[in-house]
């Protein structure tokens, strides 16, 4: 006779909010940069080779350990590695603060990526492992979706206040009392869980996962500002080279890092996909909206993160009330499907903005992120409840790596048919700087007189605008396509595997429970 999975209570809801702290920080920091570089460019006087790594060499870190992190979580324990990470999170954002020199703060922003890289797929197995009951585990994964996406764009407005009151090492300070705080509850709230069987470490897996997944991921986001250069296509080549010694060597092992056996999982596979899709999408705007604001309308870069706030209201409702729906019995599919066809509909509002549309370009980026939001919380459910809960660390690293992946695929695609579009657009008499980029033709804009200035940066913007149109068409085309694969491929799947998981839970005994 089957019996219910136990229900989460109060001990395990405050350990929730306490691991969407170090959650929020993780995910902030990806953009936190975006108002204190040019403080620290006047302060460190880095090179402009240096200036590049400090922004991205987190980014880059974070996205090539996932993995490793995440097999490591379910050897060594998750609740072990998630403090192991917040302690080292917490000394390099220190290090970050009161760093001196470029290649200081370049070395902390490494050792910050690293600790990011520990602390996400960490929260995300706990989450599955604290909540066995189904449909508490679609509400803590919702709200853990929607923090994760509202912390990207809290970051860049938090840089922009604490830089205009502060210095720009208060940016990482704001870090240290969450990591502080995690460190005190985390060993009295959360409990430890890993697998019991894990097998050897596989070392030579670490360095393949790397080199598969940092040149892909450098090559895809380099593609949108300067084209189809020689040097990022090999970048890509040779990731996808190393990606296919990585899937080699997992199957061929006898210990692989990530087990084989989890795309057999009933429905990991498919959510594994549509995920990825859902973060192309999701990524893919970023490339235009943010330039929209800001060349376009001419909004500071504070004003225009102020403003992109405002989307985050439908974005923080879209998630929970998905959870709610599958829990009246909304079948997945039909959701999942329901919030492809919502951010395509965005897509389709962002087709039909202007050169003046801000409020247009606003209700679409919140239409648009509401239904990812959605699909991201629902497939994220359905990948970590498809999965043995002893491979939960694994799981949630490979659904967090396709949301890599996705977001640099989206930027580099859409980012490509806009720039196309720009290109073909601006007038053949613009000088050669103009015909690059949107911000050059401003910058020549600035410098020519009178009317020949105000008509180059008119037409610039008319062009970039029509290039976000042309990528606005196909990312509702892809979006819509992912909402056809959805009814197909989510039809028949039911979450089967949730009890017998739940069931492993419980004869796994985690301790600390």
């Amino acid at each position: 006779m089957t019996t219910n999975p136990p229900r989460a209570g109060r001990r395990e809801w405050t350990a929730l909010a306490v691991l969407m702290l170090p959650l929020l920080l993780v995910s902030m920091d990806v953009s936190v940069l975006y108002f204190a570089i040019p403080e620290i460019s006047a302060d460190l006087e880095p090179s402009g080779t240096q200036q590049l790594w400090i922004f991205d060499i987190y980014g880059f870190v974070l996205a090539g350990l996932l993995m490793t992190m995440g097999a490591l979580g379910d050897r060594v324990g998750r609740r072990r590695l998630l403090l192991f990470g917040a302690a080292a999170f917490g000394a390099a954002s220190l290090l970050a603060a009161y760093a001196h020199t470029a290649g200081t703060l370049i070395a902390a922003r490494a050792v910050l990526g690293i600790g990011g890289a520990t602390l996400m797929p960490s929260t995300m197995a706990l989450v599955r492992t604290m909540f066995t009951d189904p449909a508490q585990r679609a509400k803590a994964i919702g709200l853990w979706s929607g923090v994760m996406t509202a912390g990207i764009a809290l970051g860049s407005v938090m840089s922009g206040v604490l830089v205009e009151h502060f210095w720009w090492g208060s940016v990482f300070l704001v870090n240290l009392p969450a990591m502080a705080l995690l460190l005190v509850l985390g060993p009295v709230l959360l409990p430890e869980s890993k697998n019991p069987s894990p097998g050897r470490f596989d070392l030579l897996s670490v360095p393949l996962s790397m080199a598969a997944v940092l040149p892909v991921v450098y090559g895809l986001k380099e593609l949108p500002s300067e084209g189809w250069n020689v040097r990022y296509v090999v970048s890509i080549t040779v990731g996808l080279l190393f990606a296919a010694l990585f899937v080699h060597r997992q199957r061929t092992t006898d210990s692989p890092m990530i087990s084989p056996a989890l795309f057999r999982g009933h429905g990991f596979t498919p959510a594994l996909t549509l995920n990825t899709l859902s973060a192309f999408g999701m990524m893919g705007s970023a490339f235009f909206t943010t330039q929209y604001l800001q060349s376009v309308l001419g909004k500071s870069a504070l004003e225009a993160a102020l403003w992109s706030l405002l989307p985050s209201v439908l974005i923080g409702a879209a998630a929970p009330a998905a959870a709610q729906l599958v829990q009246r019995g909304v079948e997945r599919s039909h959701a999942v499907t329901a919030g492809f066809v919502i951010s395509a509909g965005g897509y389709g509002l962002l087709a039909l903005a202007g050169p003046d549309s801000l409020w247009l370009v606003l209700a679409a980026c919140g239409v648009m992120a509401s239904g990812i939001v959605i699909v991201m919380s629902l497939l994220t459910d359905l990948a970590l409840s498809s999965a043995p809960v002893e491979k939960a660390g694994a799981a949630s690293s490979l659904l967090e790596t396709g949301t890599e992946f996705g977001g640099a695929l989206g930027m580099a695609a859409l980012g490509s048919i806009g720039t196309a579009v720009y290109r073909h657009e601006i007038p053949d008499a613009a000088p050669a700087m103009a015909q690059e980029t949107l911000g050059g033709a401003l910058a020549v804009a600035a410098e020519l007189p009178g009317r020949a200035g105000d008509a180059l940066a008119a037409a610039a913007r008319e062009a970039f605008t029509s290039g976000m149109q042309a990528a606005a068409i196909a990312g509702a085309v892809l979006l819509l396509g992912a909402a056809g694969l959805a009814a197909a491929g989510l039809r028949r799947i039911r979450v089967r595997g949730d009890m017998d998981n739940a069931g492993q839970a419980d004869r796994l005994s985690p301790s600390g429970v």
